[in-house]
């Protein structure tokens, strides 16, 4: 069943403003940008990641480390069988010990999926800090986790979904707010 559009909270305009300002308070607050490297999760995590960096090195002049994490492994949802099956690969060609790793993902929910990526951090090697950006922070938390820098706060109903859209991988930029759609259709009557 399709889910129904509520809201169009976002637009190609809207998004590439919001991820021009996160990364500038992403280069206040870390005065030694050698030392940071991006980490995008999979999957519209890493386009985010991307583009962060592509604003970082137009604007600082340096090129910033981009990795990718599949968290899949660590998520606690799923058996051990699901996780091989659906395990993707983390691409992090670079060390991590003693930097300053930027998380970046586009939904912030439970926090569920923030602390599968600290654990598959730590088993990577030991940063120095671990910044986390994104670019919906939707609330209703199960973790005490925290984002760094937000792109917008979008406070949902439980039974709302937030969709994050990217022109790499859907063909167009926008955040949508969906709900499933009640009741039967004529398709589902016959």
């Amino acid at each position: 069943m399709e889910n129904k559009v509520k809201a169009r909270v976002m637009d190609n305009g809207k998004i590439r403003r919001t991820l021009i300002r996160i990364a500038t308070e992403i280069a206040e607050r870390n005065r030694d940008l050698q030392n940071l490297v991006i980490i995008g999760i999979r999957t519209r995590g890493i386009y985010l990641g991307r583009r962060i960096a592509e604003i970082l090195k137009q604007n600082e002049g340096v090129n910033i480390p981009l990795g990718t994490l599949d968290i899949t492994p660590y998520r606690d949802d799923l058996t051990e069988a699901e996780k091989k099956q659906m395990a993707e690969k983390t691409e992090i060609n670079f060390k991590l010990d003693g930097k300053d790793v930027l998380l970046i993902d586009d939904v912030l929910f439970t926090g569920r999926t923030i602390r599968a990526a600290m654990e598959a951090i730590f088993d990577l090697g030991r940063p120095r800090t671990i910044q986390l950006a994104v670019l919906i922070d939707r609330g209703h938390r199960e973790l005490p986790i925290r984002p760094d820098y937000i792109g917008r706060l979008l406070p949902t109903s439980k039974r709302e979904r937030v969709e994050v859209h990217l022109k790499e991988i859907d063909g167009v930029d926008e955040v949508l707010i969906t709900e499933p759609k009640l009741g039967l259709n004529s398709n589902e009557l016959k």
